[in-house]
């Protein structure tokens, strides 16, 4: 019996073309929610970034795991390493890397491109305020975000000791712990509030969604996600922009 489901966001929970949840996902919401299953956002956005939602999640998994909330319970808190984040915000700066900056409630970036607008207009967030990278030195980072091509990620981790860039979009990687994952902030759910990962189903479509999909008694890929994911799934449904979400669970029998 299915108790929680976890939810990634951008091309899993909300339409890449309209940034909202599809009328047929927000049926399958409500009948699990009248059903007793719990469900949980589980997401690269920091708390700052997530949208307003038509209904209320159980607990939130944020930044890749690195922080993690249930009602007024924080349930992990990691952040990067000290001397990571020195490193990287030296290295961005050395070479003109842009770079976006989570703490536990607060979000910035050195510099707007054209590179960030179309991120921007792509993922429907807001823009986070422009700092200079010298302002970012000595706070409390539980993630960044690395504007640059893939093939840069292996030169960039030689700076980052304690660090892992998971990437989920061909123009940026995420830089977080590399103790953390989606999937250890799954964990950490679930004991929270008692349930076993036999119990459990996720969504996502991302390469950081890997992991989630594999601790899942059912890991669902969307018909938009990579095919290294698709091949980590237990199943493969439609996109975001048809009705993936609902149409899996009518499927496993979920809901009516």
């Amino acid at each position: 019996m299915i108790k929680a489901v976890f939810f990634d966001i951008d091309g899993t929970l909300l339409s890449y073309k309209t940034h909202k949840v599809l009328p047929g996902t927000m049926k399958a919401l409500e009948e699990l929610r009248q059903k007793g299953v719990r469900l949980f956002i589980s997401s690269g956005r920091p708390m700052v970034l997530i949208p307003p939602m038509p209904l209320t999640f159980d607990g939130y998994i944020t930044v890749n795991g690195g922080y993690c909330i249930a009602g007024d319970n924080v349930i992990v808190s990691c952040p990067i390493n000290p001397d990571d984040c020195s490193n990287w915000l030296d290295y961005a700066s050395a070479n003109d890397i842009t770079t976006m900056c989570f703490t536990e409630k607060e979000m910035y970036i050195n510099r707007i491109d054209y590179v960030a607008r179309a991120l921007q207009a792509q993922l429907g967030f807001e823009m986070p305020p422009v700092k200079p990278i010298q302002e970012l030195f000595g706070k409390q980072v539980y993630q960044f975000i690395a504007i640059q091509p893939a093939e840069k990620d292996s030169e960039t981790l030689k700076y980052l000791q304690s660090c892992r860039m998971p990437r989920w979009h061909p123009v940026f990687s995420d830089i977080i712990p590399n103790t953390i994952s989606k999937a250890v902030g799954i964990k950490a759910m679930l004991d929270h509030f008692g349930i076993s990962a036999d119990e459990t189903m996720a969504f996502g479509d991302g390469a950081n969604d890997i992991e989630m999909l594999q601790l899942a008694k059912i890991g669902i890929a969307m018909g938009n996600a990579s095919q290294v994911v698709k091949d980590h799934a237990d199943y493969v449904t439609d996109d975001a922009d048809n009705e993936g979400i609902y149409n899996a669970l009518k499927h496993f029998g979920i809901i009516n």
